[in-house]
């Protein structure tokens, strides 16, 4: 290593990949927003948030969380251009203050982070 390589690391680190917790809030931020399904839920995260990463592991066991605890509720449906339905997800009705307080902790981190 030389010391050039460290100036290097911090111009452009590597992505952070968020935890299960961090992910929760996250996910729950983006359905607050309308449905979405797995796949654009990463995307959307590194279009927005491009120093974060989603890992699928960690997005599906998320998402069982969240349905286990009926905060969200799936459904199949077919997209317009799309081969295959999508699994789409939305805030259950119940869950709405409790997702919108758990959303302003993704905001708050994010936030933390980036100032």
């Amino acid at each position: 290593m030389k010391l050039e390589d460290i100036y290097k690391f911090f111009e452009n680190p590597p992505p952070t990949y968020l935890c299960q917790e961090v992910a929760i809030c996250y996910i729950l931020y983006v359905l607050l927003q309308g449905e979405s399904y797995g796949t654009e839920l990463i995307q959307q995260i590194e279009t927005e948030h491009p120093t974060y990463r989603l890992s699928d592991t960690v997005l599906y066991s998320a998402i069982k969380f969240l349905e286990d605890n009926k905060a969200i509720t799936g459904y199949w449906k077919k997209l317009e251009g799309r081969g295959r339905p999508r699994r789409m997800y939305q805030v259950s009705p119940e869950w709405q203050q409790q997702a919108q307080e758990l959303a302003r902790l993704w905001q708050n981190y994010i936030h933390g982070r980036t100032n």
